[in-house]
């Protein structure tokens, strides 16, 4: 058996809990489970080794072509944030370059949801509970602490014009950050429907 963390003895494994044992008192099911979730774990650090080459190629490939298209052909690919959509010239394949960004709110979305308050403290008098419900799930949290960026810049869609409200409105924007963004590749076949289907890539989807 073998340990990356030392060097075992001759005729002795590790067991969970760091000791060690005598391979003689092993059970030949034990041994056959621990060389079955080996062979597994080898197999699939191989499968993403292949899956990390594969899309660091992809991403490069793809980039390549599309400084080819800029510098010979003048014309530009990609849509927002670098999203690209490619076609085999049949139209039986086709691969997407996908840029998913996280996003969060600084301090200044405090200052925005005082805004907010100053306006609801207002309003509730005359009006009804609606618009304060809204808010109030725009800004809820969830169990790890972390408000909805979606429901938060949603309160942007709302036709108020009250100066305060603006103003908030625009801390809000200004207060988004990008977190971290993630890469995808994409790869899609046409079945006989005309519909595209994904290939998969993920050992969970396969």
């Amino acid at each position: 058996m073998k340990n990356n963390a030392l060097t075992l003895p001759d005729g002795y494994w590790q067991d969970a809990k760091g000791y060690l044992v005598p391979e003689s008192l092993i059970k030949p099911i034990d041994k056959a489970r621990d060389s079955l979730v080996r062979e597994i774990v080898t197999n699939a650090k191989g499968v993403n080794k292949a899956l990390s080459d594969f899309k660091a190629q992809s991403f490069g490939d793809i980039q390549a072509f599309v400084d080819l298209s800029i510098e010979e052909y003048d014309t530009r690919l990609g849509g927002k944030k670098g999203n690209l959509t490619l076609y085999s010239f049949d139209g039986r394949y086709k691969v997407q370059r996908a840029i998913q960004e996280r996003i969060a709110f600084d301090e200044r979305l405090q200052a925005a949801r005082s805004l907010i308050d100053e306006c609801l403290q207002e309003w509730t008098a005359g009006s009804g509970p609606e618009i304060k419900i809204i808010v109030e799930k725009a800004f809820a949290e969830d169990k790890e602490g972390n408000i909805s960026t979606g429901r938060v810049l949603g309160l942007r869609r709302y036709d108020i014009t009250d100066s305060r409200w603006l103003r908030a409105m625009e801390a809000i924007g200004e207060s988004v950050q990008v977190v971290n963004s993630t890469s995808y590749i994409r790869v899609y076949e046409r079945d006989s429907n005309g519909q595209y289907q994904p290939v998969s890539l993920d050992v969970a989807g396969v």
